[in-house]
């Protein structure tokens, strides 16, 4: 076993500074794509109709999805229909249909698919008024930029170095972006609970570049090598204990609760990149940093 960590320390010890490469092309092309989604679409992600504005209808029925979809694309030119199941059985409850349209508008389409009548008992209808959910959006936004500035703010009186604070952020900054930008591709619609998700990943991004930090700067009781081996052992378990956790809470509410399910998708998409860019990024900038200190 010590023969083995050995030759990986060595290794990288080799090849640290190449590895940078990899999360600096994912971070461009990251940067690249959102740019480019916000020149078409004016934002940076996709809002769902709690925050653009809209119609939301639940009807419970067990009317088989895929053909309510069609049904309904010849009455709402733009929707996103999705479904609720029991937890136990794992039997269709209900569906949730979102649309910008009016509820009348929305309403009329639905109850022409479905072939029934919409009521009190076998429905539920929210509405969002576009003002109304255009505020509430940048009040989020706001929130993530402050927590984002008050995080920088400890990091950098944590440490009291321009160059490590500097890595643990860019490091947080690169989870969000990169998770950003693979939420778009993946086409997902995002909620409030969906900005949280991002708003909790800043957590989730920082606790282990301040461990690898900590351990990297503050302990000199053991060389550089085994100190940044030591916290990756232990950084990692704690992100793929994490990883594990939120998969299998997504596996379990899927198609219970729309909200769950974003933000434990947003969390899992997060943390596969945090692994990334805590051991890649953050690291090698820092073991880059203690070689040019000759801090051993």
């Amino acid at each position: 076993m010590e023969e083995i960590e050995k030759q990986i320390k060595t290794k990288y010890d080799r090849n640290y500074k190449l590895l940078l490469i990899i999360p600096a092309i994912l971070l461009i092309l990251s940067l690249v794509y959102l740019f480019n989604f916000y020149q078409k679409n004016n934002d940076i992600i996709r809002k769902d109709v709690s925050l653009s504005g809209g119609t939301t209808i639940t009807v419970n029925t067990d009317q088989d999805i895929d053909e309510v979809r069609e049904k309904m694309s010849s009455y709402l030119g733009d929707f996103s229909i999705r479904k609720i199941s029991d937890l136990r059985t794992r039997r269709q409850i209900a569906l949730v249909i979102d649309s910008p349209s009016s509820v009348e508008e929305t309403k009329n389409a639905i109850e022409s698919s479905l072939n029934i009548k919409l009521n009190n008992q076998n429905s539920s209808t929210e509405f969002t008024g576009p003002s109304l959910g255009t505020s509430f959006y940048k009040q989020l936004l706001i929130a993530i930029l402050i927590a984002f500035i008050l995080m920088s703010l400890v990091v950098f009186v944590t440490f009291r170095s321009f160059i490590p604070s500097l890595a643990v952020i860019l490091s947080a900054f690169a989870d969000i972006t990169m998770s950003l930008a693979l939420v778009n591709l993946l086409g997902i619609k995002l909620s409030a609970a969906g900005i949280i998700a991002f708003l909790m990943l800043i957590g989730y991004s920082v606790d282990t570049d301040i461990m690898l930090t900590s351990r990297a700067l503050k302990s000199r009781n053991e060389k550089l090598n085994k100190r940044l081996f030591s916290a990756f052992k232990t950084g990692t378990t704690m992100t793929i204990t994490s990883i594990a956790a939120v998969i299998t809470a997504l596996l379990i509410t899927r198609n219970l609760s729309n909200i769950l399910n974003q933000i434990f998708t947003i969390l899992a998409i997060g943390l596969g990149f945090d692994l990334l860019n805590t051991w890649l990024t953050n690291a090698g900038i820092i073991k880059w940093y203690c070689d040019k200190r000759r801090i051993e």
